[in-house]
This record gives structure tokens, sequence and C-alpha cells, in this order.
């Protein structure tokens, strides 16, 4: 058990919120219940009595060396008989019967009487050989008493205890646990987390550092009268570590972290989610200074009115209670509220606006340079070869986040653990690689005409990429079925980009296009394997047309054109603002630009026909291809493109 005095001191405000005596009640009835069902069915043998069959109990009364043991016999209201024996005897019912060690034992009659039963032992106790007697039985109506009256003595112990607690439940009772805060808290015992442990994220971490600051030293901030914010909202993809972060804060600060999700504040009854934020915030305060994190806050946060039917009464009560909250704080008050999400724009403006989560920051996905240092800590109790590279790796694996780095180092132990390997290779994490990226392996290999219809298809993906300048070349090409596609073309930018331009989107629709392409020109035919292709290129053109600006035809002008997720924003209350003139004008752009795109990767495929040719027999041998097999072959038939730009030397991490 601790010693700390803050953990003393919370266990007494637990006590006082729960009352002293809380559970006396409940434990009385649950004891007063038990003690009634007891005697109800047990009752009988409170006396020491075990149980003798009445097969067994005819067969001693059939051999007079056993009615020799028995003293008296005592029968009870047509049901059952009581034997008592002789002292110093017992029953011996012979070889293959165990001894009957009692000296009191209970018969049970049958429902028919058995009138030679009752004509033997009256033959015994005229004989004095043993005393018949005939009894009431004491218990009797004891039973029955019970049973009628348990009911009304439960009807009355729910009106009397039950009701008057539900009808107050802050005043603790049956409903005390339900409405209490599910927040969890982290112990300062338990691993501390802090920004050391957090790779990457140095913007993010920056501007959490007046944070920490705050908590370590309110009164440097008092001094000239400034104030931290109350809040502070995480936002970015999932998985980029913004929990991660949040626990650091705390870690660094050294104060309690409590964690709750959006979630966990809405049930079943009306204003349970209202009372756990009240509650929440009561133990922040309590606990002062601390961080009080909601994750996923758009759960219970999302815009008020929004959506299909309106909004939630018992959701937008609880995000009511939540701002209220909020405005309660005093200046002197170091409860920081941290919040995480991934949607922020589905956020009520009340939440956003200052003096309640003023702070936003952004959390991003990493740089190279921040991926190498979240690989480095995920792979810190894992044994490396000396093939690894982080660098290289880290350079590859463009658009991942944290969590699907840590993934990707796991999965890597495992590919080599399935191997019986002591180490982790190069491969193995080229290997977990593929797995995450494009998925598992599928059981079915492709043969014959099915499996070079496939290497067609995704050759045309990858060769309009060395035929364009300037095109994202692909770093790996695969027939081999993964996931739910039959084979994969994976495109990789060399290098983290920010900003993208309409000639990248149209390199990018032509080289989505080509698979198709290569189908019509080898087999004069598109196939329906192209479905997601298609599906990619149209809504890559219509954001081009409607949301970028980047059709002459349609100008610099954005549309909404389409209510996309009507259950979480606003989208749906939003007339549509452009006419039925221009939203054909639209259809047409887009049509266009699709169009141009397919033309331009069947002109490329078509006149570099022997390119295609022997790029397809060598993916149909090797079933996967890298970059520089992908080059060495186009070489080989004769492309004089520019060569493949490729990753600088990197150095070993």
């Amino acid at each position: 058990m601790s010693s700390d005095p803050q953990s003393s001191n919370e266990e007494t405000q637990r006590t006082r919120r729960r009352g002293p005596s809380s559970g006396v009640g409940s434990w009385f009835w649950f004891l007063l219940v038990g003690a009634i069902l007891f005697l109800v069915f047990f009752g009988n043998n409170l006396h020491g009595r075990s149980t003798l069959a009445y097969s067994q109990f005819l067969e001693v009364l059939s051999r007079p060396d056993e009615v020799a043991k028995i003293e008296k016999v005592i029968y009870r209201d047509e049901s059952r008989l009581d034997v008592t024996l002789r002292k110093d005897q017992l029953l011996d019912l012979g070889k293959d019967a165990a001894k009957l060690n009692n000296t009191r034992f209970e018969v049970r009659l049958p429902l028919q009487k058995d009138e030679k039963l009752l004509e033997r032992l009256n033959e015994l106790s005229k004989g004095g050989k043993m005393t018949i007697v005939q009894e009431e039985d004491p218990l009797a109506g004891i039973g029955t008493l019970i049973l009628f009256f348990l009911p009304a003595l439960i009807i009355l112990g729910i009106f009397f205890l039950v009701l008057p607690r539900m009808r107050d439940p802050l005043g603790g009772g049956f409903l005390n646990n339900y409405i209490r805060s599910p927040a969890r808290k982290y112990e300062k015992g338990k691993t501390r987390i802090t920004f050391e442990d957090v790779a990457g994220m140095e913007n993010a971490k920056s501007e959490l550092r007046e944070i920490v600051e705050f908590l370590k030293n309110p009164e440097k901030f008092a001094r000239l009268g400034a104030t931290v914010p109350k809040g502070v909202l995480l936002f970015g993809s999932p998985g980029t570590g913004k929990t991660l972060l949040a626990k650091a804060v705390a870690g660094e600060a050294g104060v309690p972290f409590y964690s709750i999700n959006g979630s966990e504040f809405i049930q079943m009854f009306v204003g349970v989610g209202a009372s756990r934020v009240r509650d929440m915030f009561k133990t922040a305060k309590e606990n002062a200074p601390c961080i009080l994190f909601i994750d996923e806050i758009d759960a219970v946060g999302r815009m008020r009115g929004a959506g299909v039917g309106g909004g939630s009464d018992e959701r937008e009560q609880t995000l009511n209670q939540i701002l209220s909250e909020m405005d309660g704080f005093a200046p002197s008050e170091t409860v920081i509220v941290m919040a995480a999400t991934n949607r922020p724009d589905v956020l009520d403006s009340a939440l956003l606006r200052p003096g309640r989560f003023d702070r936003h920051i952004t959390v991003e996905k990493p740089t190279w340079q921040g991926r190498m240092a979240i690989l480095k800590v995920h792979t810190r109790n894992k044994p490396l070869a000396d093939d690894v590279n982080m660098e290289l790796l880290a350079r590859k694996l463009v658009g991942m986040t944290g969590a699907d780095l840590r993934n990707l180092a796991n999965e890597a132990a495992l590919l080599a653990t399935r191997e019986g390997k002591d180490r982790l290779f190069m491969s193995d994490f080229e290997r977990a690689a593929d797995r995450v990226l494009i998925g598992p392996k599928r059981e079915e290999v492709l043969t014959g005409d099915d499996k070079r219809r496939t290497a067609n298809h995704e050759a045309g993906h990858a060769l309009v990429t060395w035929l364009m300048p300037g095109a994202d070349r692909p770093q790996k090409v695969s027939i081999i079925p993964r996931g739910q596609s039959l084979g994969v073309t994976l495109t990789v930018p060399d290098e983290d980009r920010f900003h993208y331009g309409k000639d990248q989107f149209e390199r990018q629709l032509v080289m989505t296009l080509g698979g198709r392409a290569a189908d019509i020109l080898v087999y004069n035919q598109p196939y329906a394997g192209a479905e997601s292709d298609l599906k990619k290129a149209t809504r890559l053109a219509r954001m081009m047309v409607a949301h970028w600006g980047m059709s002459d035809r349609v100008g610099p002008m954005a549309f909404r054109t389409g209510e996309e997720h009507v259950f979480l924003g606003k989208e749906i209350h939003e007339a549509r603002d452009f006419s039925e003139g221009m939203a054909q004008v639209i259809d047409e752009e887009v049509s266009r630009i699709l169009r141009d795109s397919d033309r331009r990767a069947f002109d490329l495929l078509a006149s570099n026909r022997n390119l295609l040719d022997a790029f397809v027999d060598e993916l149909t041998q090797r079933e996967e291809m890298d970059r520089p097999e992908i080059e060495e072959v186009l070489v080989r038939t004769g492309w004089q493109g520019i060569p493949s730009p490729g990753l600088e030397p990197p150095t070993k991490a």
C-alpha cells in the first residue's frame, strides 16, 4: 500500500463521497434473504440427520439383527420418518454398501401410503423391539409462512431502501458508482512517459512546454498577470501519437493524469453524462495540479443540432455541462484540460472559443527524421542485425504514422520469430513493410492467362511513371494476390512533399489509368478489375475541378459537391451552392480530364510496346520486382529515358 499523503487524501475524499454506511443496508438484506432461503431448503437437516433411502430402510426392517439396533421411530406428517439408533450402534447394509455412521436418519416416504410398512412398524412396536411415536413437525409451517411473507419483505425493502437512493443519486447508494466519472488515473509509480519517449513532433512539444512550465511553477506566470490556456486541443490523423503526447505532458510536469474517452459519458439513463462530467471535474480540482485528458472528444463535443434529425439531447446536455465546467475554472486553478480528435471540423464552436479549448495544436505525420527516431524507439528492445539501416527504412516509409511504424517493427519481429532467427534483419523489415502497406499474401496463386493479364495491368501502371518526367517511380510491383487485390503497384514519393500542383495530379491520373490503358492496348477491351482505379481517378479529377480550381473553364471556384458523414457535421444543413448548369459544367470538365489522362496513358504505352512486353514477361516470371530490377529490365530493353532519382546513399543508423 502507498503511504503517499496525496493517495490518503484521495481515499478520504472517495470515502466521503461514498458515505460511511452506503453498503450496510444492502448487506443486511442480502444476509436476511440468504438466511430465509437456507431455512426453507435446509431447515430439516439442522439437527444432524442423514438421509436413508426408502429401499434401504425396508432392507433394514427385513433383518432382525439390524432391527435390534433401532431404538425409536418418529412418524411425522405422513411424509417422512425420523429413525434413532441405540447407543453405540451403527447400521450395516452388507459388503456392497457403505456403513452408515450416523445415529439419526431421515427416511422420505413415497407419495402413496405403504400399508405394509405401517403394519410392520406396529408389529415391531407391540413386540417391544422399538418405540413408534407419531408427532407433528415443529418446522412444518415455517416454510409456508416464509414463502408467503418473502415477496412482501422484498417489496418493502425496495420501497423503503432502494427507491429513496434512486431519487437522490448524488447522496450515494445504488447509483453512486454508476454516475461516478470513469476517468482512469495513471499513478506516479507507474511507467512515466516524458518527451524523451515521444520521438519526433518537435513543433507540438515546443508548444506544450509552456503548459509543463505552468504546472511546475504557476507563480511565474501570475507575477506578470499571464494566464495559461485552460484547454489544449490536439488534432491530427489517427495514430500520430496524440494520447502519448498528453501523457508526456503529465510525465514532464510530474502531475496526475486522468484519462477518459468521449463515448464513456453517454449512457442509457438521462442525466448520467452530465453527472459524470461534474464528478470528473470535481475530482480534477481536488487533485490539482493535474492533467484531465478527454480522448475522441468529437463523440460528445459535436456541433449541436447537426446531423439527420438534429442531435441527441443527452449528448448535448453533456456537452453543455463540459462548457459550463470549463468556464468555472478560476485563473488560480492548475487544472489543464487536454483533448484529442481526428475531426476538428465537426466540433461545436462554443467548445473552441477562447477561454475553453483556445490552444489548438496540430499533430502531423512525422518527417523521415521523425520516422527514424520512432523506429529507434520501437526497436530498442529488439536485437538488430548489422545490415539494418534505419535511415533507409525511414526514407522509404513516407506517410507512415507512429502507430504504423510500431506495427511494422512488431510485424518484423513476428516474421523473424516464425523463421527461428535470433536477430532482425533488413529483409524482415522490408517484408513487414509489404505486409503493412499492401496486405498479407493470399493462399491462391494465379496461373496461366489470369497471371499474365494481372502482370499486364500492373506493368501498365508502373511503366507510365518511367515514361513521364517528374513522376514518382514505383517502389515495388507485385502480382502475388494480397488483401483484396490480385496485384499491386506501390508508388511512394522519394521525399516528404507538402505542396501539390496541377502537373503532379495529372501525372497521378495517368498512372492510375495506366493499368486500364494496358488492358485495352493488349487485349482490346477493359476489365472489371479496374473499378478501384476508376473510383480513385474520378474522385481526384472532381476534387481538381470543384475544390482546387484547376479547371480553366470552371475557374477559381470551390463547390461543395457531396454530403459526406451527414450524421457527424453540419453539411446537410447547407444548401447546394451552385446551379444545375454549373453542375453540368463540372461533370463535363471531370470527364474531359479523365479522357485526356486515359488517352495520354494509352499513347505512352502504345509508343513503347516493346518495353511493356518485356516488362510483362519479366514480371510474370518473377512475380515481384522492386525499383532497381524494373529499371534494369527497361534499360536492357532499350529505354533511353532519364535514370531513376533513387535515394541518397544513406549512412547506417
